[in-house]
């Protein structure tokens, strides 16, 4: 997914960047003409997204022994990670847009968002029980509720009659609602705990439509987390991980 969606990014700049005769075709009638030279708009987004984690295991995973107590939800003598993967499930987001503009084609956008999702962390253990080994396959649920604020500068192409793409690319800080850092175990369930706070790399691109009375206009955007989240504790299911960082898949409409 990550490739396509450079890939899909790439074309759209060189699209910016190209001139493309079809720009000949004839002028029709622009709708909100001065749209871009206000100084300021506002407006809301709605999103789909994807949430996920990159994880990096502890060097020489598959050597690490671990007894009962580090993992009592799994009945054996001894147990050895073999791999530790993570996989999305859709959520969707919610916010408000504010667009400063600063030059001819490019703005400056606030966009406070409230967004929703889960990630599956996903084990592949191999256990012993009486010297008997067993490929157990287990699964820990990270929910999350995020208050986001993103900073985004927007870089748009020349409007061709009634449409207009643009590239952007920012800084995002989240603060996760539904961290689980300070969890507390319940019988014998061991949760995964993250840090709340989190910094995230974003970049998208996307295209604007106007028309009669608003702008409509649909983005792709992929969000890289800076910070490592995980809370290391003497288990084997935080205690196998290096780092986890997050990483998130956005599709919006946004109505400006």
């Amino acid at each position: 997914m990550k490739t396509r969606v450079l890939y899909f990014i790439l074309l759209i700049a060189v699209g910016l960047s190209v001139p493309s005769q079809g720009l000949a075709q004839s002028r029709k009638v622009l709708n909100l003409p001065s749209y871009n030279q206000a100084p300021y708009h506002f407006g809301f987004i709605l999103a789909a997204n994807h949430m996920l984690f990159s994880i990096k295991p502890v060097s020489g995973i598959e050597n690490v022994k671990w007894d009962v107590t580090q993992s009592p939800d799994i009945f054996a003598d001894s147990l050895y990670v073999y791999e530790v993967t993570s996989s999305p499930t859709p959520g969707f987001s919610i916010g408000i847009v504010g667009n400063l503009r600063m030059g001819r084609f490019t703005d400056l956008r606030f966009i406070p968002t409230l967004s929703f999702g889960e990630r599956m962390i996903n084990y592949s253990i191999l256990a012993y029980q009486n010297g008997t080994p067993v490929l157990v396959n287990t699964k820990k649920s990270i929910t999350s509720t995020y208050v986001e604020l993103p900073l985004s500068i927007k870089y748009r192409s020349r409007r061709l009659n009634n449409a207009g793409a643009y590239l952007l690319g920012g800084l995002k800080y989240t603060i996760d609602l539904a961290s689980q850092k300070k969890a507390e175990k319940e019988n014998n369930d061991i949760t995964v705990k993250l840090h709340r706070h989190d910094v995230a790399l974003e970049l998208g691109v996307g295209f604007d439509f106007y028309t009669t009375y608003f702008k409509f206009g649909t983005e792709v955007k992929m969000g890289y987390g800076i910070r490592n989240l995980i809370k290391t504790e003497d288990n084997i299911y935080s205690g196998s991980i290096d780092q986890l960082r997050s990483k998130v898949f956005l599709v919006s409409f946004t109505f400006e």
